[in-house]
């Protein structure tokens, strides 16, 4: 995200409708952290930083560095740098470990929601598609066309998976589930659904199809840095 000089020097203005905050409430929830302990890490001041992530419009180089810093990140990670370029093209993390996740820490990974991929089988051969998705009880929700590639996988056997990358450290973690994708037709259960887990599809358009596909086998990876 390009920034515009600002009225100081090392004060780059942020253009009108900057996601900076909303990067720097995302990035401070992925670590868990609250705004106070982000604010200390970063040496501001809580009220400050509930500026930043609400409506910031001109932040020093030294304030975007020290946010960047508390929350394990790069300062052109904070800015929106990099959105259009593909993940994993930093460099190795130094001695890096690659680990099983426990089978706790995969439904807790999963619990989190957000954008995952279906695998599945077409006549032409595997296909994978992105999907925004929620974790309703033991299986994984999601919304699609009816018509579509994804609604003609119910009652086949799919894969799903989920990851997350830290480009900063070098860093992330995958889960992997299998198991028969179910459609939800029960007009009270996708009603339920939407008042409790409506996974609101990015694509837009009519995705009044539901699906979800019950946790059958579960796997997961983590690969950090052994430093």
């Amino acid at each position: 995200m390009a920034t515009e000089p600002g009225d100081e020097a090392g004060s780059p203005r942020l253009r009108p409708g900057s996601d900076l905050g909303r990067r720097v409430a995302q990035r401070r929830a992925e670590l868990g952290l609250t705004r106070e302990e982000t604010a200390a890490r970063a040496r501001m001041d809580p009220g400050y930083l509930a500026y930043v992530e609400s409506q910031a419009g001109s932040v020093s180089l030294e304030a975007l560095t020290g946010l960047a810093n508390a929350l394990e990140t790069s300062v052109s990670a904070l800015l929106g740098g990099g959105t259009e370029e593909p993940p994993g093209r930093g460099p190795l993390a130094r001695s890096p470990v690659l680990e099983e996740l426990s089978l706790a820490e995969c439904w807790e990974k999963l619990a989190a929601g957000g954008v995952g991929r279906v695998v599945f089988s077409r006549s032409e051969g595997p296909e994978a598609a992105p999907v925004n998705y929620r974790f309703a009880g033991d299986a994984i929700v999601f919304r699609t066309a009816a018509g579509g590639a994804l609604a003609s996988v119910v009652g086949g056997e799919v894969a799903f998976e989920v990851d997350r990358i830290d480009e900063a450290r070098s860093e992330g973690w995958s889960v992997l589930v299998r198991g028969v994708a179910e459609p939800v037709t029960d007009p009270q259960e996708q009603q339920r659904l939407r008042d409790t887990a409506d996974p609101q599809p990015w694509a837009g358009g009519e995705r009044d199809t539901w699906v979800r596909i019950p946790l059958g086998t579960i796997s997961g990876r983590r690969i950090r840095s052994g430093l």
